[in-house]
């Protein structure tokens, strides 16, 4: 398989991709990342006592948000008509950790892979934003695909690698 860097053209100008041609096929993507916050914030958060209000359902209605928004932050994403989006939450009450899993199904000629690793980052950014008052001490981790479905390039299922 080429490995062509297919954003440049000849000269090497940033271009978006040329789709056109390509059929429209169903795609799902998954991505998944987690923050990790104090105590006190994962008390206040699952105890619904925090002052900006519900963090989750706020950063729930944010990921979700800025998934229909992703190719106006990323330069040379493809607008897309995205037909389902859900952002869901796991809490490890015990080690302080929000894991957040955003779902994004689309009938087009590309994928949504950027749309659910965007609908990730700003549900994290919108926690942390909910919750600095309380303690900075928060950290944003393990950001990545978890599957892709659909496409010329077939299905993907994360697999952990050692170095990465």
């Amino acid at each position: 398989m080429e490995n062509k860097l297919s954003h440049f053209d000849e000269n090497g100008n940033a271009v978006m991709v040329d789709v056109s041609d390509k059929p429209v096929t169903h795609r799902t993507a998954v991505a998944t990342g987690s923050i990790q916050v104090g105590a006190e914030i994962m008390e206040r958060l699952t105890e619904g006592t925090v002052a900006k209000g519900d963090v989750l359902g706020v950063a729930r209605v944010a990921g979700i948000m800025s998934v229909k928004h992703t190719s106006d932050l990323v330069p040379m994403c493809h607008p897309l008509p995205v037909t389902k989006c859900t952002v869901d939450f796991e809490l490890e009450k015990e080690k302080g950790i929000i894991r957040t899993f955003c779902t994004v199904k689309t009938d087009g000629k590309t994928g949504v892979e950027m749309e659910a690793l965007t609908g990730v980052q700003v549900t994290l950014l919108t926690i942390y934003d909910m919750c600095k008052a309380i303690d900075k001490h928060m950290v944003m981790t393990d950001i990545h695909l978890v599957e892709k479905t659909g496409g010329k390039s077939g299905d993907f299922v994360f697999e952990r690698r050692m170095n990465t």
